[in-house]
């Protein structure tokens, strides 16, 4: 796919993953983007491993299958390094990033020889401060923005703040813990990144 991205999500049923998904989709489709957000649907059971992905382009998006050969991937649960092929088609230009408090040099040998960029978040931590609970999805999803630079950061927040403003009407007091998680994560990941 031309002028765009394509990433494939990696979590169990229940962590969000597929939740992330549709609100990166919903974001980007917000700043003007062709977007595309959907799981692969199997046993949806909790605890399950599943997939979900986008496409994200300037450019109207023609292809409508799975995507074999993502430019990022994002892993929602470190133990399925041990069970899914989460680097499978991965490109060496693009990265992954892995939920887990682990640097990135300790993750590497689980990655079947992956040769691009990796990045580690620890999801939970940052949850459980923020929100009380673990939600992975929040900091994987500000994770994922942050790598792919698919927007500008500034951006993304305010949109994720409409967003969550809408979904949480009834229940204002988990914008604020979803918004610090945000900020937490790409406060976090800031010192790693490439600046450009």
């Amino acid at each position: 796919m031309k002028n765009g991205i394509e990433i494939r999500w990696h979590g169990r049923g229940g962590q969000g993953a597929k939740t992330a998904a549709l609100l990166l989709a919903d974001v980007a489709f917000q700043t003007g983007k062709y977007v595309q957000g959907f799981p692969e649907y199997g046993p949806e059971r909790m605890g399950a491993p599943i997939t979900a992905f986008n496409r994200i382009s300037g450019d109207v998006i023609r292809v409508h299958s799975n995507i074999y050969d993502p430019d990022f991937v994002a892993v929602v649960d470190e133990t399925l390094l041990h069970t899914v092929d989460v680097t499978a088609g991965l490109k060496e230009e693009g990265a992954i990033i892995v939920n887990t408090a682990k640097s990135p040099e300790e993750i590497l040998p689980q990655l079947n020889g992956y040769k691009g960029r990796v990045y580690t978040i620890d999801a939970r931590k940052i949850s459980e401060e923020a929100l009380g609970k673990y939600f992975p999805n929040s900091p994987m999803l500000a994770a994922v923005v942050a790598v792919t630079k698919v927007m500008p950061e500034e951006i993304f927040m305010n949109e994720m703040r409409s967003s969550y403003q809408h979904k949480f009407a009834k229940k204002p007091e988990v914008i604020d813990g979803n918004m610090k998680a945000l900020q937490m994560t790409f406060d976090a990941l800031r010192a790693h990144l490439p600046v450009n």
